[in-house]
């Protein structure tokens, strides 16, 4: 049976020692979480635990200590200083993995799940909107379902319904959803989106995710034919081709003609092309990030991105050194899942620099330590790496990496032996850095 109620009154179902599951991306719900921190005083040891989200943080705030603990699954913007100060805990963990996770017999049962969905339609369904990758599992296996219920959330097709008597408390709430608007790619983007494109075939099935980057790739790809989309998420990229009509899915093996995501993060333009489009399927993540699923696919190509790559072609995409960045996400789950298909593609594109704030740069003393670092130039700072900065998590092991690409080209890696590695990647690294990268190179006996 379903309460309908307020806010204040739905997160009472909360008690202490729970574990609370809160929907995220887009779909955030806010008032909900809101109502939850105003009981803060009255609660004790909640743990709350979520992927990327939007807006406020303040169960995050020291004050909470005691009171809510967060356990991130991802380290989005909104939670990196949580992190990084010692106030929220980070789970690595494949994307694919974390449905299991949240079953009873997992090691992270859900008590209380928090969600946004859209209102029950005549027979009583609602959706889980822009975001089912891992809140269908939450969802289907927490002991409580907390709902707000907003007429502004997409009703999108594929696994994301669930039924209004399977909601213990449902709020009706309507306001705008979080919007992600796009940033324009410059010239390095644009010339990386270039290279990218020169690995992509027509017909072949992608995998990208949000940023300059990705959309630079498509905006590379405009003249390409029949390509399908199979990916962990998508923003508004994506719509200008299928628009041009050069996003069709006509050649994918399975879910043929169909877009397929597991969230969409983007503007209000994005959610109202996903909202009842029957050619836009929203599943799972343990389905979406599945490499059985996504090594069926011919010619797939993958874009991922990272803040570092070593000479032997280690990727750190989720940590500065020590500090939280972001997370492990999808990256491991389509980078295999495209190496083990037919013609697949699994890329990795970065820029060859990154801007160093000043007084930020690693200390002299670790510098001079440790000779495989490089110092920055001009508080310009190369992604292209002799090792990792201590303390950098990698990603995507260097067994698993097939293609780097910068604005400088393209280092084909796959079977690759250390030196011919390191000789390509110096090849895309920044021109300033090249000399010193080979000397360093040769100093750690990748070169002799």
């Amino acid at each position: 049976m379903t309460t309908w109620c307020d806010a204040a009154t739905a997160v009472q179902a909360v008690s202490s020692g729970n574990r609370v599951f809160i929907h995220g991306a887009c779909m955030t719900p806010s008032p909900l979480i809101d109502a939850l921190v105003a009981r803060g005083d009255e609660l004790f040891d909640v743990e709350l635990t979520h992927l990327h989200t939007y807006g406020p943080v303040a169960y995050t705030d020291e004050r909470w200590r005691g009171h809510f603990s967060t356990r991130a699954l991802f380290v989005g913007e909104n939670m990196r200083q949580a992190a990084n100060n010692g106030r929220a805990s980070y789970t690595p963990v494949f994307l694919s993995d974390i449905p299991a996770l949240f079953e009873p017999s997992g090691s992270l049962p859900i008590d209380v799940a928090l969600i946004q969905i859209s209102p029950p339609d005549s027979h009583g369904y609602c959706s889980l909107g822009a975001s089912v990758d891992v809140a269908l599992a939450a969802t289907s296996h927490a002991r409580v379902v907390v709902a707000l219920i907003n007429p502004r959330a997409p009703r999108t097709h594929g696994s994301g319904f669930v039924h209004i008597s399977t909601i213990d408390y449902a709020v009706e709430w309507d306001g705008p959803l979080y919007e992600v608007m796009r940033r324009r790619p410059d010239d390095v983007q644009l010339q990386i989106g270039r290279h990218v494109a020169g690995l992509i075939e027509d017909g072949a099935t992608l995998q990208l995710g949000i940023g300059a980057i990705p959309d630079a790739v498509l905006q590379a790809i405009r003249d390409h034919r029949a390509l399908g989309v199979h990916t962990e998420m998508f923003s508004d990229g994506i719509l200008d081709l299928v628009e041009r009509g050069v996003i069709t899915g006509e050649k994918k093996i399975i879910d043929r003609d169909k877009i397929v995501a597991s969230f969409v993060v983007g503007s209000r333009r994005l959610l109202d092309f996903i909202d009842d489009n029957p050619t836009v399927e929203m599943r799972p993540a343990d389905y979406t990030n599945n490499t059985a699923i996504i090594r069926q696919f011919e010619g797939m190509a993958t874009i991922n991105s990272a803040l570092q790559v070593d000479l032997t072609g280690q990727v750190c995409a989720e940590s500065i050194g020590t500090r939280f960045y972001s997370g492990v996400g999808g990256q491991m789950d389509f980078m295999r899942g495209a190496a083990l298909a037919k013609r697949g593609r699994p890329i990795i594109a970065l820029p060859a620099t990154a801007r160093v704030p000043r007084g930020d740069e690693l200390s002299a003393s670790v510098l001079d330590t440790l000779p495989g670092l490089l110092k920055p130039i001009d508080n310009v700072a190369s992604r292209i790496v002799p090792i990792l900065t201590p303390g950098a998590a990698v990603t995507t092991s260097r067994a698993h990496v097939h293609y780097v690409v910068t604005e400088y080209g393209v280092a084909a890696l796959h079977g690759r032996d250390l030196a011919e590695r390191a000789r390509s990647l110096i090849a895309i690294a920044a021109p300033q850095f090249r000399e010193e990268l080979e000397r360093a190179a040769y100093n750690l006996h990748l070169l002799n």
